[in-house]
């Protein structure tokens, strides 16, 4: 996933403003997060890589899967729901 693709499919905020808003804000907490353009408040499926980047000391540097495969498994996800 490059910075420009969409971590939050709901919003369709992209990583590149949750990093920014991680460098700006420096939430306390993860569901701080939630305040980047209703970030993880959808479906819930991005929570995790949310807070994986929320963790990093160089969110930037965070691996997350390829855009592809990251909409096919939310997709498997939100059919089990």
């Amino acid at each position: 996933m490059n910075d420009d693709q969409p971590i939050c499919l709901c919003f369709g905020v992209a990583k590149r403003k949750v990093i920014q808003f991680i460098r700006t804000e420096h939430p306390k907490t993860v569901s701080q997060l939630s305040e980047c353009f209703g970030a993880g408040t959808g479906c819930g499926w991005c929570r995790p890589y949310l807070e994986q980047l929320w963790k990093s000391e160089t969110p930037e540097s965070e691996a997350l899967p390829d855009a592809d495969q990251y909409a096919i498994a939310r997709q498997n996800y939100r059919d089990e729901k």
